[in-house]
């Protein structure tokens, strides 16, 4: 665990640093400086371009990771790698050909209830290559074990980008327009830049021959494409169908909502960029005792981080929206069902890197396809009903359905198994900590009342978590530092 520790650590870190500028970002300057229609409309774009990424990309960022500790020499690393970044831009070409023969059919469906997004529908396809390779490469630095510079191009230099370039909306250097074509050009920027860093830690040495297990290759990929699909679509759809539905206004009240919740999914998301190769290889050498150790260990360490951060979240959310334009204010109900959602994936570990590598991840991902489905019909019958509301249960039945299939499967097939005791004395500890802090606020200053509650939350769990010892490891880092400080020894 010391490797996944310290870059894990290191990502995470860099992850919230990207999380404070985008919580700067999100709850201040996209409302106040660009502004509801048109920051709904930059997310609309970035979410649909989310949603056709795994397309682009042909599945290589999760291939390169599976197959990657296969190869058995630099010849078959270059082969393997050329063929990652080859074959994705072929077959993105004739995609992107029939985009543009039906260009005009597309649009106008997309721009029926919200015309505003018909100039800028072209941006979709140019921001979702770009993620595509950004993605590759970064799967480029990670198999070589280097995962905390891409973590910090996507987690903290897309939204410093987007932060000056917001200041310059405020300064009337560009204009609310010119900001939605910026943001195309800073992903553009982190795609070059991490392409640049990839060939860095290892020089290309670009081959057109195929790799002797191609064919095994072609059939991840092809199921790969459909686990991201799906992954996506059960993040992003959602915005997408609120703009066929309600004024596009109501996908920046949405995006508030659920950016704040995604804070949540943060601790996972750092883990998952070092854990995923080092499952990956368990599973390849059949070390079934480490990999179900590994498994316990990520589930309560993601639990019990991802639980502070949800708690702190879930308390001060009352606070929290006092410092948003009333308008925003329906979405504390959205927060909350999306952060559980969040929360319910999160305690499940290294789950996906789990499935992800097995030969029995086919099922999972037809039972995801499904899911789609019904995230679709769910939100059909919901947004109509309730708006940005009915969209979000529709998300958080669709995600929990989802996360408690991929569990059973991992059980009932690998017999692995995330949870121990400490997981419900952790599920309590955090409820009854959310009971006593939740209905009471300092009537002071809102960002003074959230400072001054979340040290007396943190206090409290840190201690508790402590002291009934929900995780080994964690305790092991608190007695490091205590030890660092002085205070024990």
């Amino acid at each position: 665990m010391g490797l996944v520790l310290n870059q894990s650590l290191k990502n995470t870190i860099l992850t919230y640093i990207g999380f404070g500028i985008g919580a700067v970002n999100t709850i201040y300057l996209y409302p106040f400086f660009l502004g509801a229609t048109y920051y709904a409309l930059n997310n609309y774009i970035l979410s649909a371009a989310a949603i056709i990424m795994p397309l682009l990309a042909f599945g290589m960022q999760n291939t390169l990771v599976k197959f990657f500790s296969q190869c058995r020499n630099d010849k078959e690393e270059d082969q393997f790698l050329s063929f990652a970044v080859l074959v994705p831009m072929l077959l993105s070409i004739p995609l992107l050909l029939i985009c543009l023969i039906f260009y005009n059919d597309i649009s106008a469906y997309l721009s029926k209830v919200n015309p505003i997004v018909k100039d800028f529908l072209w941006l979709i396809p140019f921001i979702g290559l770009c993620m595509a390779y950004f993605e590759i490469f970064y799967a480029w630095a990670r198999v070589q074990m280097h995962s905390v510079f891409g973590n910090f191009i996507k987690e903290v230099g897309l939204r410093l980008f987007s932060l000056i370039a917001l200041v310059g909306v405020y300064y009337n250097w560009i204009s609310a327009i010119d900001f939605i074509y910026v943001t195309a050009v800073i992903y553009f920027i982190a795609f070059l830049a991490t392409m640049f860093y990839a060939f860095y830690l290892k020089k290309p040495n670009f081959q057109l021959s195929v790799p002797h297990n191609s064919k095994d290759i072609l059939v991840y990929t092809f199921f790969i494409i459909l686990s991201g699909g799906v992954a996506t679509l059960l993040l992003d759809i959602d915005k997408l169908m609120l703009n066929q539905y309600i004024k596009i206004e109501n996908i920046a009240y949405y995006s508030v909502a659920t950016y704040i919740a995604l804070v949540i999914s943060v601790p996972s998301r750092a883990m998952h960029q070092i854990v995923y190769p080092i499952t990956a290889k368990l599973m390849h050498e059949e070390k079934h005792d480490e990999l179900n150790d590994l498994y316990k260990k990520t589930s309560i360490n993601l639990q019990i981080v991802g639980g502070y951060v949800m708690l702190c979240i879930f308390v001060n959310i009352s606070q929290l929206y006092e410092m948003i334009p009333k308008e925003y204010g329906g979405g504390i109900l959205v927060v909350f069902m999306i952060g559980l959602s969040k929360y319910f994936d999160l305690i499940l570990g290294n789950n996906n890197a789990i499935i992800f590598n097995t030969k029995y991840y086919r099922a999972v991902l037809f039972l995801g396809v499904v899911l789609v489905l019904l995230t679709v019909v769910l939100n059909m019958i919901f947004i109509p009903m309730y708006g940005i509301i009915g969209s979000a249960f529709a998300t958080l039945l669709s995600i929990t359905l989802y996360s408690l299939a991929k569990l059973m499967f991992v059980v009932k097939r690998l017999h692995l198994y995330p949870f121990t005791n400490q997981t419900l004395y952790s599920i309590g500890l955090t409820f009854i900590l959310f009971v006593l802090f939740y209905f009471w606020q300092f009537p002071l200053n809102p960002i003074i009342g959230i400072i001054l509650k979340s040290i007396l939350v943190s206090i409290a769990y840190v201690y508790l978590n402590y002291k009934f010892v929900i995780s080994i490891q964690i305790n092991e880092v608190i007695d490091n530092l205590l030890k660092k400080l002085n205070i024990v020894r």
